[in-house]
């Protein structure tokens, strides 16, 4: 059975999570990944290559999130904003509502979370990895410190793991780094950097214009290391 449950999306945050967690290790966590109708499908099968990379066993959980729409990420008739835009990037804790992008995608992290949390009670894990940051993010309310606490009290009242005084943890270690220090500690881990995709737009290349691009290019420049993923 699987130590612990990494949720993957084939992200750069996800991917050092997934590489702090087979450290922590001895034997590869499970994988856990969500195809849930996102324009930006890519990710799936970056995050396929990322789990080969680890040895560990790829789960997809497959969901419709289009149906009930609400998100860029999900609706296509709702166009993805340049950063530049004025309607992407939020940093340092600012989650107004009038600040939260039209990325954002309703119940995406509760969803998730609740989804982890079944896998490692039936796989016998006792975590479950997520990769949410609170520093260099785009201002989505579950992302946030108080929302992972939340979690943590639904894993002690809600599964019978949690009744038997034995939760599943939650862990969250890149929730208070910058993108900048994730990407160190990426390349410190040796985590393959070069699979990750972050973008929104779903191209057969980078947009290197929406939200997640500029976080990205902004953390590897102040870096000071060139990401691996762009074409050369």
């Amino acid at each position: 059975m699987a130590g612990s449950v990494v949720i993957l999306s084939g992200g750069l945050d996800s991917t050092v999570c997934m590489a702090l967690a087979s450290r922590e290790a001895p034997a590869p966590p499970l994988a856990l990944t969500f195809d849930y109708g996102q324009r930006h499908r890519v990710e799936v099968d970056r995050a396929a290559a990322v789990a080969g990379a680890f040895g560990a066993e790829h789960l997809v959980v497959r969901l419709d999130t289009s149906a009930w729409g609400g998100s860029a990420l999900t609706d296509p008739s709702i166009a993805v904003p340049d950063a530049a835009g004025g309607t992407g990037h939020t940093a340092h804790g600012d989650t107004g509502a009038a600040a939260i992008p039209v990325t954002y995608v309703p119940a995406r992290n509760s969803i998730f979370l609740s989804v982890a949390l079944g896998v490692a009670e039936a796989r016998g894990a006792d975590d479950v990895w997520i990769g949410v940051n609170a520093v260099d993010y785009s201002g989505y309310p579950d992302c946030r410190p108080a929302f992972v606490d939340a979690f943590r009290r639904v894993a002690e009242l809600g599964q019978r793991r949690g009744v038997a005084g034995h939760p599943v943890g939650i862990r969250a270690p890149l929730i208070d780094m910058t993108k900048a220090a994730i990407v160190r500690l990426g390349i410190e881990l040796g985590a393959p950097l070069h699979l990750t995709w972050s973008c929104y737009a779903g191209g057969p290349a980078p947009c290197r214009r929406c939200d997640a691009c500029v976080l990205r290019e902004r953390g590897f420049a102040e870096a000071g290391v060139v990401d691996p993923a762009l074409p050369g």
